[in-house]
C-alpha cells in the first residue's frame, strides 16, 4: 500500500510542478495532494500544524492567481474599467491555453481602458502590469510548489536511509 501512495505522491508532485506552467492544471492543489497522500501511508508523517499551514498557503496562492493580474494593472495606472477587464481577460484567457492566459489579462485591460477613452499609451502600461502580475502570480506558484515537492523528497529520502 505504501508504494502505491509514494508513487501516486510522486505524480501529485509532478503534476503540481507541471501546473504552475499549464494552466490546466491546479499545481498547488495538486502537490498538496501528494503531501497528503504520504502523510496518511504509516511510513511517512508531516506535522499537522504544518500541513494546516500550507493548506492556507495553497489557497492564499490559488486566490491570488486570480487577482495578481488585476493589481498589477491597476499599480501601473489603470483605471476602473482596466482592473475589470484584466480580471476578465484572465479569466476568458482560461479557454485559450496557453497563450490566452498571457494575452488575456493584458487585452482585457487594454480593452477595459479604451472604453474608458483612455489614451493607447496608457491602455498598453496597463496592459503590461497585467501580464507583469501574471507572471508573478505564477513566480508564487513555482516557489510553493517547489517547497511542497521538496518537503516530500525530503521526507521520503530521510525514511529510505532510516
Amino acid at each position: 500500500m505504501t508504494i502505491i501512495a509514494l508513487i501516486l505522491g510522486i505524480t501529485c508532485m509532478i503534476l503540481g510542478l507541471l501546473g504552475c506552467i499549464i494552466p490546466a492544471l491546479p499545481g498547488p492543489p495538486l502537490s498538496y495532494v501528494g503531501l497528503l497522500v504520504i502523510h496518511f501511508t504509516d511510513r511517512y508523517e508531516f506535522t499537522t500544524p504544518m500541513l494546516l499551514i500550507l493548506l492556507g498557503l495553497v489557497v492564499l496562492v490559488t486566490v491570488l492567481d486570480y487577482l495578481i493580474p488585476m493589481w498589477g494593472s491597476k499599480y501601473m495606472g489603470a483605471s476602473k474599467r482596466g482592473t475589470r477587464g484584466s480580471l476578465i481577460g484572465t479569466i476568458l484567457g482560461l479557454f485559450f491555453l496557453p497563450w490566452g492566459l498571457i494575452i488575456g489579462p493584458f487585452l482585457g485591460a487594454f480593452v477595459g481602458e479604451k472604453m474608458g477613452k483612455r489614451d493607447t499609451g496608457q491602455a498598453v502600461k496597463s496592459g503590461l502590469g497585467s501580464v507583469i502580475g501574471f507572471l508573478l502570480g505564477t513566480a508564487f506558484k513555482c516557489v510553493l510548489c517547489g517547497y511542497m515537492t521538496y518537503l516530500f523528497f525530503k521526507e521520503v529520502v530521510g525514511q529510505l536511509f532510516c
